[in-house]
Formats: structure tokens, C-alpha cells, sequence
């Protein structure tokens, strides 16, 4: 068929146009500032980029308009629709879907669907999977919101492997909602046969009134598990204690807590693997990897592909040679002995994780310079802005970005006093890390965003005499 993306250059909805093109689909889009690497990555793919939402699209004549969550019914200040192309197809009566609802219809059905879930962690454990079932022969499917550096791509279709009863599919799932047509959490369109609960609190202030709420949807997946899957849930989290309470049909595997299927026993770099009702480690994973969220985000990756047939000791061995995702904890440089990070943390609390685990692994020593953008529609409410301070601890200084805020990141930063720093634009934000940065320094950039290129502006800064 031939099907027409609106919102093509997401992280999603160019992995799903990846898939249905590897699938044979015709596949084209649009999106507003269409740019590289997504359009670069699209095009290499042979898949036609038009620039804006014109409604003029609709001569293409697409069998199927598959619509991103981008697009919405909004007006601008003209009172002119913001999406002109939406509004023709509506008038048009054309056949339209969401992107999960695509997916789930034309590429998941038959597979055996690996989901992960979690306000934290989703990406780096979906790609920890991928990289297990990929280790163990599976030849696993995959969609995640990022690129995972042992891939190489985001995604791909993978094929049926010998011993598995249907081809194995692993994806990212989000519970933000699926378009506005459908306010449904992603995730509930994907019917996992294996689910990783990963973590739960609260986010997505636009579109959750409170922590309850996403519960609810969370449950939502867990109604989906048939009763031969396997929902592996994080022991620690009293969210999600607090989902399965409500009712659960399918299998249990939980870690992290010292009484659950799965735990580590040794440093987040080097620990062993125990799993209940085995007598000694079930495995050892020694990685580069840092922090306990990865720990934990191995635990889940290890339960989830025991329940396809690969053994924690395969599963830990593979991890071994794990080299995470882009964008987490990237290295993008190193000028006079100050190394520059890319990390895409943005939630308060994901900020602190990131930081907290570059702390452990550098020691108390180490200077760590933390610069972030408060970009997510969450953190532009300002309804984390009081948890900055707890969430930068780990940092000896600190660098925040406020173009765009209706409120005062600087008096939300005031606990932290002379070492927080505020700039309403990124050459100026730049410029004071570039100032403040000595040799031996770590500076970690956090943006669920481009950041305005802000490493490359920083390194050059750094290397100017």
C-alpha cells in the first residue's frame, strides 16, 4: 500500500516509516523543518520528504494517511488551521490512522511483541533486549526511540528465528497519548506478549492530571498480556504495585528489590545476576556502562528475555558487549582535558540518575558541569521546577537554558546559589560553561532536544585560545 506520514521526522514515526518501507509499502510524508539526521535517514531509504502540512498532499492519493501525534486540530493566531492537510482529509472523508494503530495492524500482528514501558529507561532497555535477542540468534524486529549504537538504526523488521513459535518484536512503549483522535496511550495498541513495567511516576503534566491517571493507563497494558505472557515489573516502584493491584492475569517476574526474581549483587559496573530459586549467580554483567538505573534497566532486559528461551547467563554475557544508545551519555568531545556529554535526560528525576551516575563512577573528586534545557512539555509548565535542586545535587555546577519559560528557573535554582546559572539564550548559556570549564572537567549536556547544537558551540568555544 502506499501510505502518507504526517509528522514523519519524529523518532517514532520514522521508525515506523523505516519498517513499512523494509515491509514493501510505498511510503511518503511531511513534517514542518524537515532536517537532517531523520531526513538524511529517510531519504537514504528512498522515502519522499514535503516540507509543511499543506493540503495540497492530498493529490498524492495515499491508500492509507497515518497521523503523529504532532498534528492536532489547533488554529493559528489568524484563526487558519495550523495543519492544513488534516482538515482536508477530515472534509474528504480519506482513511486515516494513527501511527500505533498502523503498526499494531500491518507489522506487530502475528509477532510475539516484547513492549517496554517506564517513565525512565525505555529506550536504553529496549535496545539492552534487541542486543540480547539479537546475541542469543534471534534476529528480533525492534522500534526504539532512539539509535542504539550496536544497530546502527532504529529500527528494522527482524524475521522468525529457528525454535521460536512467531518472529520476536521488540518495542519502545509510550504511554503518552496516540493522536488526537485517540487519547489512549500508545502502548495500548501494541498487545505484548512480554511486558517490562520499568518504572512509574509522574510526567507529562500536559496531558495527566496526576500520577493516578497514568496508572490507570499502565493497567491498560496489563490487561492487553495474554495469560501464557509475562509482565516483569520493577519491585521497588509502589506505582506499579499499586497498577498490578488492580488486577493481573499473566505471569509475574519482578526486580531490583532483594526479594524479587531478579537481583544484582555488586557495583553497577560489575555485578552478579541472582535469580530466585538458583543456587549461585545466574549470571555477571561487566559493562561501561554506569549508575544503578542501568543496573536495573539490565535486571528488566535479562527477565524479559528469559521468557523468550534465553538464559541470564546468554543474556548477561551479551551485555558484556553492550554499547548503549545515542544520546545517552554520549561523548561528543574532549578540548583541554574537559570532556563534553549529549544526554537526554529531562525529567527531574532522570537528571539526577544521569548525574548521580557519572558521580559514582568519577568519585567525589571529579567536577561535573550539568547544562540542561527544562524542553519537555512537562518541565515548560514549570510542575517539576521545585525538584531542580534535588535533581542537580550530584553537580558542582550548574548551567540552565530558559528561553521559552513562563516561569523563574532562576529563583527555582536559588537553593542552589552561586553555583547555578541561568541565560536566556544558548550562545550566552555557552559562554558562561565555557568560562566557568577547567582541565579535568565532565560537562554533560541534557536535552530531550537538539539543545541548538550547543556541544559543537561548546567544544569550539573550549578550543579557542
Amino acid at each position: 500500500m502506499h501510505i502518507h506520514i504526517l509528522g514523519i521526522c519524529g523518532t517514532f514515526m520514522g521508525g515506523l516509516a523505516a519498517l513499512a518501507r523494509e515491509a514493501g509499502h510505498r511510503v511518503t510524508g511531511c513534517d514542518a523543518g524537515v532536517y537532517p539526521p531523520m531526513s538524511d535517514q529517510l531519504a537514504a531509504l528512498g522515502i519522499e520528504l514535503i516540507e509543511g502540512y499543506g493540503a495540497d498532499q492530498m493529490a498524492l492519493k495515499p491508500d492509507m494517511f497515518v497521523i503523529g501525534n504532532v498534528v492536532s486540530r489547533a488554529r493559528l493566531a489568524d484563526g487558519t488551521a495550523k495543519f492544513p492537510l488534516m482538515e482536508a482529509i477530515l472534509d474528504a472523508g480519506a482513511p486515516y490512522t494513527s501511527g500505533p494503530q498502523w503498526l499494531a495492524e500491518h507489522v506487530l500482528a502475528g509477532r510475539h511483541v516484547l513492549a517496554v514501558a517506564g517513565t525512565h529507561g525505555k529506550t536504553t532497555t529496549t535496545s539492552m533486549l534487541a542486543w540480547i535477542l539479537e546475541s542469543a540468534g534471534l534476529a528480533p524486529g525492534f522500534l526504539v526511540g532512539g539509535v542504539p549504537l550496536d544497530f546502527g538504526v532504529s529500527a528494522r523488521l527482524g524475521r522468525q528465528a529457528a525454535g521460536q513459535q512467531r518472529p520476536l518484536f521488540v518495542i519502545e512503549a509510550d504511554e503518552y497519548d496516540t493522536a488526537f483522535f485517540d487519547k489512549r496511550s500508545k502502548f495500548v495498541h501494541y498487545r505484548p506478549r512480554t511486558a517490562v513495567l520499568n518504572n512509574l511516576e509522574f510526567d507529562h503534566a500536559d496531558i495527566f492530571d496526576d500520577l493516578g491517571a497514568i496508572e490507570r493507563q499502565f493497567h491498560h497494558l496489563v490487561r492487553t498480556v495474554p495469560p501464557s505472557g509475562r509482565v516483569v515489573v520493577n519491585g521497588l516502584e509502589e506505582s506499579l504495585a499499586r497498577v498490578l493491584h488492580q488486577g493481573c492475569w499473566s505471569s509475574v517476574a519482578s526486580f531490583g528489590a532483594a526479594d524479587s526474581d531478579f537481583t544484582a549483587d555488586g557495583p553497577p559496573h560489575d555485578f552478579a545476576v541472582l535469580r530466585r530459586g538458583q543456587a549461585g549467580p545466574a549470571g555477571r554483567v561487566q559493562w561501561a556502562l554506569s549508575g544503578v538505573h542501568n543496573q536495573l534497566n539490565a535486571l528488566a532486559a535479562i527477565a524479559a528475555a528469559e521468557h523468550v528461551g534465553v538464559a541470564p547467563a546468554q543474556a548477561c554475557a551479551a551485555l558484556a558487549h553492550f554499547q548503549n544508545v545515542r544520546r545517552r551519555m554520549e561523548l561528543r568531545g574532549n578540548v583541554r582535558g574537559i570532556a563534553v556529554y549529549d544526554d537526554f535526560a529531562h525529567h527531574p528525576t532522570a537528571i539526577r540518575t544521569t548525574l548521580h551516575g557519572l558521580r559514582q563512577r568519577l568519585g567525589p573528586d571529579a567536577r561535573i558541569l550539568a547544562v540542561f534545557e527544562p524542553r519537555s512539555n512537562t518541565m515548560k509548565l514549570g510542575t517539576m521546577a521545585a525538584q531542580l535542586p534535588w535533581a542537580l545535587e550530584s553537580a558542582d555546577l550548574s548551567f540552565c537554558h530558559t528561553g521559552g519559560l513562563d516561569w523563574d528557573a532562576a529563583a527555582a535554582l536559588a537553593p542552589l546559589g552561586v553555583r547555578a546559572q541561568t541565560a536566556g539564550d544558548v550562545p550566552t548559556l555557552a559562554a558562561q560553561v565555557a568560562a566557568a570549564a577547567q582541565p579535568g572537567d565532565h560537562v554533560v549536556c541534557m536535552s530531550n532536544g537538539s539543545f541548538s547544537g550547543i556541544h559543537a558551540r561548546l567544544l569550539q568555544l573550549l578550543a579557542a585560545p
